[in-house]
């Protein structure tokens, strides 16, 4: 883990791409020292916890999972579940963290990947098996932010500095086709690609990270300028950080102040977390 000393730190922005998702204002809060992961947790990492504690995902207790149809080899009749306003995701049974496309793959050569196929209370639960807990928002997005400020990503506003990528997100036409120029068309081992001056691996892109808020557009309820931790109910979790199937023409949600919303017992396979732990 990292350590994030105490100070006062900027969040949201006054230049949102998405308004409606809440983005804006820019404000000051303070936060005290806290931890949190230097990367997302891996397939590794989540065996581990699984082969102690017999652990069954919400994923594999409801039979199924979204899986991006554009990793799949089968071909579909009219016999399966597209999301209406999404239907590059497909409902596929027996989808999760050990089996991401489903039950003819496998996690063998992925192990260095982050786990996907998690939903908030299984991260949650992961995160308490260690003593630990998921970030909160304001957290995440100032560990991401790596002591920059005004800035589009953790390492500053180009996407491709000097033409080196520095994230997994989607190159090419999206959904239709994907060109992989960053190396890979889903997700990318958890310590691949520069960290951020904080010591942080893949931030934003690779996959979406649950935090510990629930989901509100209002600035004004999100915690207070100090330690916030989002309203006290709701029935969505904040999400952060966009993933490997981002694209700035469709889901430009790979930016720090972006965010985005799931149920807490959403799973699909861009869907991942890291631990945080308070000081």
């Amino acid at each position: 883990m990292v350590k994030i000393a105490a100070g006062t730190f900027a969040i949201g922005t006054n230049d949102p791409v998405f308004i409606a998702d809440g983005e804006g204002p820019k404000q000051q809060i303070f936060l005290d020292n806290f931890y949190i992961d230097k990367m997302e947790v891996s397939n590794r990492d989540f065996a581990r916890f699984v082969d102690v504690t017999n652990y069954r995902t919400e994923a594999e207790k409801f039979g199924d999972s979204f899986v991006f149809r554009g990793l799949l080899e089968e071909k579909f009749g009219t016999n399966v579940t597209l999301v209406a306003q999404a239907p590059w995701w497909v409902q596929i049974k027996n989808a999760n963290w050990r089996r991401p496309e489903g039950p003819s793959s496998d996690i063998k050569n992925r192990m260095d990947h982050p786990v996907v196929h998690v939903s908030w209370n299984d991260a949650t639960a992961y995160c308490k098996w260690l003593g630990k807990r998921l970030p909160t928002e304001a957290e995440w997005e100032v560990a991401c932010r790596g002591g920059l400020s005004d800035r589009l990503y953790p390492w500053g506003n180009k996407l491709i500095p000097n033409g080196q990528y520095r994230a997994n997100t989607w190159q090419g036409d999206f959904p239709n086709s994907n060109s992989k120029e960053d190396g890979y068309e889903s997700t990318s081992p958890v310590t691949e690609f520069p960290p951020n001056k904080y010591g942080l691996y893949n931030m934003i892109g690779n996959v979406w990270e649950w935090t510990f808020d629930w989901w509100t557009i209002e600035a004004t309820t999100r915690g207070g300028p100090t330690n916030p931790t989002g309203p006290p109910r709701g029935t969505d979790k904040v999400k952060k950080g966009g993933s490997y199937l981002c694209h700035k023409s469709y889901c430009f949600r790979y930016r720090c102040a972006a965010r985005s919303q799931n149920t807490p017992d959403t799973t699909a396979g861009n869907l991942g977390f890291r631990c945080a732990l308070s000081a």
